[in-house]
């Protein structure tokens, strides 16, 4: 149990990465305020440890467990600017704060509604605005590898993408779509957070993480339940030979932890393995796995994005002093008991 801790603010808590990160938490013995709209995510009545201890305290505001979890059902653009009303309760001092919130939804929603997607550059300026108010004695910024300049990701050879490769006093370079251009934002702001007004703030570039619960519109999850399903053929989109790096969500939270406690002037680490796999080898794991030999067919005429993203770890693995345990084999291995599942259910 942690003592004298003050709360832990999460936006997006409920999403993918956020859902991981409250349960992490919580075993850790922390008390939480969630911000999340739950237009993506999933309200916490539904997965929080505790969901029964249910107290309504004002309208979209509820408390769990004596208060131990405190979730606003609502934007985090209004809880940053003080316009949600919490009823008999105050805004804490917080301690750590990790901003996930973003409107983000695989491939089909950076290609197909980017303008959707640049929200998230006015969620991370208000974000920063209301931490240079606020004080909270840490933040974590959620970024992307899709910050990384996309001419270093093209189909003329595989570069293993390292933190250098964005120089906010050099070379930039453009990166992936309005997505990676929120995300190359939100980093500048993190950095001038700590510059200018002595915020302790960090960075992760996490790459293609994955896991169990993933929403169906990411690539592992919906090849998984293909496979589960024994589809002949097993389709990937586009050709197939378009490769990521792919890491377990579980190494994802671990590694976001280590570079709060380790990075303080807004700097970028890398989350990722440091492997790439094309998405042929993805679906022929998966098939193995299932234990059948189905054609993989591309479908050219499916959104892509760039040709070869994986992780330069070296970096990552000198200041974490850590690197993923989770192999592709055990990962993609609990993602298929998970889709087996969904199968049997109808899902």
């Amino acid at each position: 149990m942690i003592k004298n801790a003050k709360p832990v603010l999460i936006t997006g808590g409920c999403g993918f990465v956020g859902r991981h990160m409250t349960r992490r938490l919580l075993q850790a013995g922390y008390s939480l305020w969630i911000v999340d709209d739950c237009s993506t995510g999933q309200h916490p009545g539904n997965w929080l440890p505790g969901a029964d201890t249910r107290k309504d305290v004002a309208p979209g505001v509820i408390e769990y467990d004596g208060g131990k979890v405190v979730f606003i059902l609502g934007d985090a653009r209004d809880f940053f600017t003080g316009r949600v009303d919490l009823g008999e309760l105050e805004e804490p001092a917080f301690g750590d704060v990790f901003h996930f919130a973003a409107v983000i939804g695989g491939r089909s929603t950076i290609d197909g509604n980017p303008m959707a997607v640049a929200i998230d550059l006015a969620l991370d300026a208000l974000c920063f605005n209301w931490a240079v108010r606020a004080r909270p004695e840490r933040l974590l910024y959620a970024s992307s590898s899709a910050a990384y300049p996309v001419d270093l990701q093209g189909d003329g050879g595989a570069v293993a993408l390292k933190e250098s490769d964005i120089q906010f006093g050099g070379r930039l370079g453009q990166p992936d779509m309005t997505y990676g251009w929120s995300k190359l934002t939100g980093e500048y702001l993190a950095r001038i957070a700590h510059d200018h007004y002595g915020l302790h703030t960090a960075c992760v570039r996490p790459f293609s993480g994955y896991g169990e619960e993933q929403d169906l519109s990411y690539p592992v999850p919906s090849i998984a339940l293909r496979a589960a399903k024994r589809e002949a053929p097993l389709t990937v989109w586009g050709s197939g030979l378009q490769g990521r790096d792919f890491v377990h969500i579980d190494d994802c939270i671990e590694a976001m932890l280590r570079v709060l406690a380790r990075v303080e002037d807004g700097s970028g680490v890398n989350i990722g393995s440091g492997t790439l796999t094309n998405f042929r080898e993805v679906a022929r794991t998966f098939a193995d796995l299932e234990g059948y030999e189905p054609e993989i067919k591309p479908l050219a005429d499916k959104p892509v994005g760039v040709h070869s993203r994986y992780a330069d770890i070296s970096h990552m693995t000198e200041i974490l002093q850590w690197q993923p345990a989770i192999s592709i084999e055990e990962g993609f291995g609990r993602v298929l008991k998970v889709a087996r599942e969904r199968n049997a259910q109808g899902l």
